[in-house]
């Protein structure tokens, strides 16, 4: 008889809001409650299902701030999967390891927590059913910068064995190092199926001998965390193949849009396409809520205002999707760009932008002043808002690249609308 599961990661649970938090009291607030609803979603999936258990690969939790509200909704929730006779199989992540409830939460006996030695649990099966082992190991500390394999046992003998890991597999941007391994070093491992965390993004590697998925996260949280969604349901058959469906579980999905208005002649016209591109993008997304960032860009003589009115702009999409019922704009960014005028003499701001591009813009004083202003404005914010200008020196050095780049478009755009006024 077939075997079924639900593997997900990074749950994240109650994960606090940054940049958000500033902007949308009601965004925060449906943002801020969509990690639990997400997961909730997961249950449901489960009982709908009727899977034999449910695999979470670490990160069920963001972090030290974990209130032990959080970890009674969780006992609850898979406590409703204890009542429908359901297993769960959690490790530990490396977020999971800095909350200090991690190890105080009472759960179910039908859920086992996999501690720092790794086990091989043994699925119990009616006579004639093919076995199951299932692998786990969580770490008590946020950091692991060695393989994890070497402490896997071998593969038991005649089953289908399941290996459950938080890894950052050979390296992703954006997350740190954690328990880097290859996909070739565990395919070699014998297991059939490699339940994977840790990397918010999906990815899947599958052939006639290992299935190893890495499911990305339930709900994202923020624009960084954008596109679709979702868990595996996987079936391993009578004849131990293995199918893996994905399953949707946002409430929410964040979507960059692009909106090109170098076609509009006149104000009402950018409003109307803008308006036209988050409908269409609303209708091509499944999720209760579309949380969209819209960039308007192209070379138009409007560039000037769209720069200077950003905030009617954003007012006025706002509004739209709020009509919808569904659809939030999370930010409106600009960077339209004055057509260059096509005279075979340059005018003057023709010179001043060569000059800008050519001599200041990349010259190392400009460079040091810009960083100057960012790190004073740095440390003016609160730590839990200091990633605004960058995790690192390298992301925060390509910001100021950013912010160079804006600052020149902004004033030669607003310069080019005067001359006209």
């Amino acid at each position: 008889m077939v075997y079924r599961f639900l593997h997900t990661a990074d749950i994240h649970l109650d994960s606090p809001l940054r940049t958000l938090a500033l902007r949308n009291a009601e965004l925060s607030e449906l943002i801020g409650l969509a990690t639990r609803r997400s997961f909730v979603r997961i249950i449901d999936l489960c009982l709908d299902e009727q899977v034999d258990a449910l695999v979470i690969a670490g990160d069920l939790y963001d972090g030290e701030q974990t209130s032990m509200k959080t970890a009674r909704f969780l006992a609850e929730q898979l406590g409703r999967l204890h009542q429908a006779g359901i297993r769960a199989f959690i490790i530990r992540g490396n977020h999971d390891a800095l909350s200090k409830i991690t190890a105080e939460l009472v759960l179910p006996e039908t859920v086992k927590v996999f501690g720092a030695v790794a086990e091989a649990v043994a699925i119990d099966r009616a006579p004639g059913h093919f076995p199951v082992a299932i692998h786990g190991l969580s770490f008590a500390k946020p950091q692991a910068p060695e393989s994890l394999l070497r402490h896997y046992a071998l593969p038991v003998p005649d089953a289908v064995n399941i290996g459950i890991m938080h890894t950052s597999l050979g390296g992703s941007p954006g997350h740190d190092l954690y328990a880097p391994c290859s996909v070739p070093n565990l395919r070699q491992t014998g297991f059939r199926y490699w339940a994977l965390g840790h990397i918010h993004k999906r990815s899947a590697v599958e052939d006639a001998s290992s299935a190893i998925i890495m499911p990305g996260i339930p709900q994202g949280r923020d624009i960084n965390e954008d596109g679709t969604k979702s868990v595996s349901l996987v079936t391993i058959r009578d004849d131990r193949s293995v199918v893996v469906e994905e399953r949707q579980t946002a409430v929410a999905q964040f979507e960059r849009l692009v909106v090109d208005i170098s076609s509009a002649s006149d104000w009402k016209t950018v409003i109307s396409q803008a308006k036209s591109k988050v409908d269409d993008l609303s209708s091509e997304v499944s999720t209760d809520h579309l949380v969209a960032r819209v960039e308007i860009t192209g070379a138009t003589e409007l560039a000037w205002r769209i720069r200077r009115d950003i905030d009617l702009l954003r007012t006025e999409l706002e509004t739209h999707g709020a009509a919808s019922g569904n659809v939030w704009i999370e930010k409106v960014v600009t960077s339209p760009v004055a057509p260059r005028q096509q005279v075979s003499r340059p005018s003057a701001l023709d010179e001043l932008a060569t000059i800008i591009d050519s001599e200041i813009r990349h010259s190392l004083e400009y460079r040091e002043e810009v960083r100057l202003i960012a790190n004073e404005l740095r440390g003016q914010l609160p730590p839990e808002l200091r990633d605004i200008f960058g995790k690192d020196e390298v992301s925060f050095e390509n910001l100021l690249g950013q912010f160079a780049t804006e600052g020149a478009s902004h004033v030669l755009a607003r310069l080019r609308g005067s001359e006209g006024e």
